[in-house]
C-alpha cells in the first residue's frame, strides 16, 4: 500500500518542532532553533531535515502551529489598534474592555438588528483624523448587535479602509452577542494580524521554495485546522495554537475516563491544561488572554509567562521570573540568567557553558547572599511553584463552575487529577518535581519534546456557525458572515437547523475539511416566542452547529527514539 504522509510543525518562540508520520507512525522527528526574524529559513530547515529523502509528491497535508502571538499578547508585544464601536445606550463604560484608543459612535442598531441612529460622516472623519495623528494603522469596528444585522459595521469599513493596513469587524469573529466579549475578540484579532501576516506569508515562501503542492493548515485555538488563506482574515482564532496543539497531543495518550493535567514547558511560556474523564476542557464562551474574555472558541488552557528561557531578575531582594524573554540562556549565549542556566549549574541539565551559566547566575547570588549553587536550587524550585501556583490556581477556578470538554457538559463535575503529563524540552528534568508537589503521578510522554508538532499533525479541520431566523421581520442571519436572507413568516426550526448544517459543511470544506469527516453537532437550539398584545406575531429560532475537535487518528506505537 502506497505510503502517504502527514507533517506537524510547531513554531515557538524558542524551538520550532518538526514531525514527519507515515502509516499512522511517527518516523521521523527534529527540533532547531526558531529565528524569529526569519520565520521562513526555521520552517525551511526544519522540513529539509524531516524530508530528508522523502518524496515530496506523497505529502497528505502539513499543518503549523505557533505560540507566537500568545507569547506577543503576554508578553505586551501587540501593535496599536484604533478600536471603534457602536454601542447604543444602556450599557456603562465600566462594564466594557479598557482599551487605550476607543472611538464610540452615535449611531446604532437595536436588539433586532433595525437602525435605531444613523451613522454621522462627520464622526468617522473626526476618527480618521486621529488616527493619522496617532500613527494608527490597525482598527476595529464592534456594533452592539452587529450579528444581528452588520451593516454598520460595513459601512464604517468602507470609509476606514483606504487609511489603515487592517480593519476587522466584530460579526465577523463571531454569532454570539456577547458585545464586550466581541469587543475583545476583535481587538486582539487586528492587534495580532500584522504578525500572523508575516507568519502566513513566510509560511507560502517556505512552500514556495520547496515546490510542495500539498494542502496547508493552521492549527486553531479549539484544536481543529482551518487552512491558509482562511486563517489570514481570522488570526485571532489561532491565538492559542501552540497550547492547543500540545493538548491534542497529549489526547493521543491521556486514558479514557482520566482526569489528568497537562503542562507544555517552553522557552517562553508553560501552558496548562486539564482533562476531564480522558476529554480535554472546552471553554464554553471563550478563551480569556492578556486579561481579555473572548469570543474565540476554545480548548480551556493556560499561558502563563514562566519558560526555560524566562528572565531571572531581582526586585526588592526577591527573585522574579518571566514573563519576558530576551533570547537563550546564557549559557547558549544569551544576555541574562534563566531557568535552563539554574538546571545548568544545579547538574540536572548538561548542555552549552557551565561557566557562563554560574557568571549569569552569580549576578544574583551576590545580592541574595547565596552561594551559586544555591542560587539555582532557589530559581529552580520557584519555577516548579509558579507553574504548581497557576495549576492550583486554575483547578480552583474550574472546580467553582460547570465544566465542559470537547464532548459534553459534566454536571457536577469535580475535577481530582491523578496523573500529570509533562511535554516541552524540560519535561524529564521537571516532571517529578512538579508530580511530587502537585500529589499526582507524573509522565513524560514518548516524544514529548515534539508533543505539539504531533497534535497539529494529528488535528482535523473544525468550524461552527449561529443562525438566528426572525419571523416576525422575516430575515434569517448568519452571523459570522453577515449574512441576511429573506424567509417566510413560516419557517421552521427544522428548517433552520437544515440551513445551519448546509452553511456549517460550506465553511468547513472552505476551511479545507475532508468531505467525509464532516460530523455536524447542534451545540444550541431555542426557540422563543415573540408576543405583541396578548397575540403571537412570529418566532426566534436561535441555532448554533460545529464540527468538534478530534483526531485524525491515533498514533501507533513505534517509531525513532
Amino acid at each position: 500500500m502506497e505510503q502517504r504522509l502527514i507533517i506537524g510543525i510547531d513554531v515557538g518562540g524558542t524551538h520550532t518542532d518538526a514531525v514527519l508520520l507515515k502509516n499512522r507512525r511517527l518516523c521521523r522527528k527534529v527540533k532547531i532553533e526558531t529565528r524569529t526574524d526569519h520565520l521562513d529559513l526555521s520552517l525551511l530547515e526544519a522540513a529539509d531535515q524531516i524530508l530528508a529523502g522523502e518524496d515530496i509528491t506523497k505529502i497528505d497535508r502539513i499543518t503549523v502551529s505557533t505560540t507566537l502571538s500568545t507569547n506577543a499578547i503576554i508578553q505586551h508585544k501587540i501593535d496599536r489598534v484604533g478600536m471603534v464601536i457602536s454601542a447604543g445606550p444602556g450599557l456603562s463604560p465600566s462594564q466594557l474592555p479598557h482599551f487605550e484608543d476607543l472611538y464610540p459612535l452615535s449611531g446604532y442598531m437595536n436588539h433586532r438588528g433595525i437602525e435605531a441612529a444613523p451613522l454621522k460622516e462627520q464622526e468617522i472623519k473626526e476618527i480618521l483624523a486621529d488616527f493619522r495623528n496617532k500613527g494608527i494603522r490597525l482598527a476595529g469596528v464592534v456594533g452592539k448587535f452587529s450579528c444581528r444585522n452588520p451593516q454598520h459595521e460595513i459601512r464604517i469599513r468602507e470609509y476606514l479602509d483606504k487609511d489603515v493596513d487592517h480593519v476587522s469587524l466584530g460579526h465577523r469573529m463571531s454569532g454570539q452577542l456577547n458585545f464586550p466579549r466581541r469587543m475583545a475578540t476583535t481587538y486582539l484579532n487586528t492587534a495580532v494580524w500584522p504578525l500572523h501576516n508575516r507568519f502566513v506569508h513566510e509560511i507560502e515562501q517556505f512552500i514556495a521554495d520547496r515546490r510542495i503542492s500539498a494542502p496547508v493548515y493552521i492549527l486553531k485555538a479549539d484544536g481543529g485546522t482551518f487552512n491558509l488563506p482562511a486563517s489570514a482574515s481570522f488570526p485571532g482564532q489561532a491565538i492559542l495554537s501552540g497550547p492547543a496543539a500540545s493538548v491534542m497531543g497529549t489526547l493521543n495518550i491521556v486514558a479514557p475516563g482520566e482526569d489528568a493535567v497537562v503542562l507544555d514547558i517552553g522557552g517562553t511560556t508553560t501552558d496548562i491544561a486539564l482533562f476531564a474523564e480522558g476529554a480535554p476542557l472546552l471553554e464554553p464562551l471563550g478563551v480569556t488572554l492578556g486579561g481579555y474574555k473572548t469570543l474565540i472558541r476554545g480548548l480551556q488552557t493556560r499561558p502563563i509567562g514562566v519558560g526555560g528561557d524566562s528572565v531571572v531578575t531581582l526586585s526588592e531582594g526577591c527573585l522574579v521570573i518571566g514573563p519576558e524573554r530576551k533570547g537563550p540562556a546564557a549559557a547558549l549565549g544569551g544576555p541574562a540568567p534563566t531557568p535552563t542556566d539554574a538546571m545548568i549549574v544545579s547538574g540536572r541539565l548538561n548542555l552549552g557553558d557551565r561557566n557562563a551559566a554560574e557568571a549569569s547566575l552569580q549576578t544574583l547570588a551576590g545580592p541574595l547572599g547565596y552561594t551559586v549553587r544555591e542560587a539555582a536550587e532557589a530559581i529552580f524550585s520557584l519555577t516548579c511553584d509558579l507553574i504548581v501556583r497557576a495549576v492550583k490556581d486554575t483547578l480552583e477556578e474550574i472546580n467553582s463552575r460547570p465544566v465542559y470538554t470537547i464532548h459534553e457538559m459534566l454536571e457536577g463535575k469535580t475535577l481530582i487529577p491523578r496523573v500529570v503529563y509533562v511535554v516541552g524540552g524540560p519535561a524529564g528534568i521537571m516532571a517529578s518535581e512538579l508530580g511530587k508537589r502537585l500529589t499526582c503521578t507524573a509522565h513524560v510522554p514518548e516524544h514529548a519534546e515534539v508533543a505539539n508538532a504531533i497534535g497539529a499533525a494529528l488535528a482535523r479541520t473544525t468550524a461552527e456557525v449561529s443562525l438566528l431566523a426572525d419571523t416576525e421581520q422575516g430575515t434569517l442571519t448568519i452571523g459570522e458572515d453577515g449574512l441576511r436572507k429573506t424567509i417566510s413568516s413560516r419557517f421552521t426550526r427544522e428548517e433552520t437547523i437544515a440551513a445551519a448544517r448546509e452553511k456549517l459543511q460550506e465553511k468547513a470544506l472552505d476551511f479545507g475539511a475532508d468531505p467525509d469527516d464532516l460530523s455536524v453537532e447542534i451545540t444550541e437550539d431555542q426557540v422563543f416566542s415573540m408576543v405583541r398584545d396578548f397575540y403571537s406575531t412570529g418566532k426566534n429560532i436561535r441555532i448554533k452547529a460545529q464540527i468538534k475537535p478530534g483526531l485524525l487518528f491515533r498514533l501507533e506505537e513505534g517509531g525513532p527514539t
